[in-house]
């Protein structure tokens, strides 16, 4: 590593330290203000407040959406995007750690600003509305917001210390039963009976639950099943995620899925609306070369990142991997609750406003922040990443 190279590492963590309070007000405002996604205008304007403030220029709403945001510093050289999620889940909050996502983006690119002048390379901040489940990056990837980036990052919090989240590819799906009307006493006959329908198609997907890879997912629930019990319902609607290990064995899962679903309906006599809500979300494709960057650098803070285990790792799905099939990206969880703290519960929705939270916050600004110095330092860890990029089911 060059004295170049050593020298912005230590001035980027100098950095994050003097912003401390800072960055640890902004994810306790996001915390204790959680919104869901795209309605995140108090996170977006906190941000692009925070921001504006230390000197950047900002595009608020950018790219189409009205809750995302880009920060650029630099003029030329490897541009690295940091990307920061706000959104909150219905009924829990932040018990995604979203606010800790935002917060360790925002130091992570103000420390990286103020070096990226003098190492020749780019910071782009971006704001990424709507993780779970509304697809904001994927509307922005579409929009052309990284289409000048070589590559991408993030860190996500968790109850462990993992190179990276086990992301599986997932697409959502309503549907909507249509059948008829009848009195359930004095007219049953005359009925068509869409909650049967429904019934009847969830069952058939619960017998498929026996016969599909163990990585792969089915839930669902019933959003409409009529209104009183003496009434045949003449309509009924259910909501479902597919998910697989990749978008490649994604597609072949979603027809069987379709299959059962319209058994049900066919059973019942009844007429069956489907709707695949938006992209999938991909996979997520954690770069080697970069995360061997990250790795190296958190453990000069004290953090040991490790492969997931049964035990340790996340499952779940984020647009994430639609970036990492975009550009050369990576995903390591930062430890920021208690040991074993599964995301998405009460409990990890305390922590991500405690201690624990707090040190996540500024150590994940500070890896990711050194991460960025190497690939504008090393001109061979850049291309290593492309080329490991290159060869992934990204580049294929």
């Amino acid at each position: 590593m060059s004295r170049a190279a050593v020298e912005a590492k230590r001035r980027v963590c100098d950095e994050v330290d003097r912003l401390r309070e800072l960055l640890v007000f902004a994810s306790h405002q996001i915390h204790g203000h959680p919104e869901l996604g795209y309605a995140e205008h108090q996170a977006h304007d906190l941000l692009c407040e925070i921001l504006e403030e230390q000197g950047l220029l900002v595009e608020r709403g950018a790219y189409g959406l009205p809750t995302a945001f880009e920060a650029k510093v630099g003029d030329g050289g490897p541009n690295i995007a940091v990307l920061l999620e706000y959104d909150a889940l219905p009924g829990i909050g932040h018990a995604c750690g979203h606010n800790i996502i935002a917060a360790a983006g925002l130091g992570a690119g103000l420390a990286a600003a103020k070096v990226a002048s003098e190492l020749g390379g780019t910071v782009t901040i971006l704001g990424t509305p709507a993780e779970e489940g509304g697809g904001g990056k994927i509307a922005m990837i579409d929009a052309g917001a990284f289409d000048a980036v070589d590559a991408a990052m993030m860190v996500h919090p968790a109850g462990a210390e993992l190179r990276r989240i086990s992301a599986i590819a997932i697409q959502q799906l309503r549907v909507r039963y249509h059948g008829r009307s009848a009195h359930a006493a004095a007219a049953p006959h005359e009925g068509r009976n869409a909650l049967d329908a429904a019934v009847l198609g969830y069952v058939n997907v619960a017998a498929l639950r026996q016969h599909i890879r163990p990585e792969e997912r089915i839930h669902g629930i019933f959003t409409e099943a009529g209104e009183k019990p003496n009434v045949v319902p003449s309509t009924a609607a259910t909501e479902w995620y597919v998910r697989s290990s990749t978008l490649a064995s994604l597609e072949p899962l979603k027809v069987r899925v379709v299959a059962c679903l319209q058994a049900g309906a066919d059973a019942a006599g009844c007429g069956m609306e489907l709707e695949w809500v938006g992209a999938p979300y991909a996979e997520m494709l954690d770069n080697g070369p970069m995360l061997g960057l990250y790795e190296a650098n958190a453990r000069t803070l004290g953090r040991h990142p490790a492969d997931p285990t049964p035990s340790t790792a996340v499952v779940g799905s984020t647009d994430m991997g639609n970036v990492s099939y975009a550009v050369p990206s990576i995903h390591p969880m930062v430890r920021a609750a208690p040991a074993g703290t599964a995301i998405h519960t009460i409990e990890f929705e305390e922590s991500a406003a405690g201690e624990q939270g707090n040190h996540a916050v500024l150590d994940g600004a500070k890896a990711m922040a050194m991460t960025v110095v190497d690939l504008w330092t090393n001109p061979d860890a850049l291309a290593a990443a492309r080329a490991a990029y290159a060869a992934s089911p990204a580049g294929a």
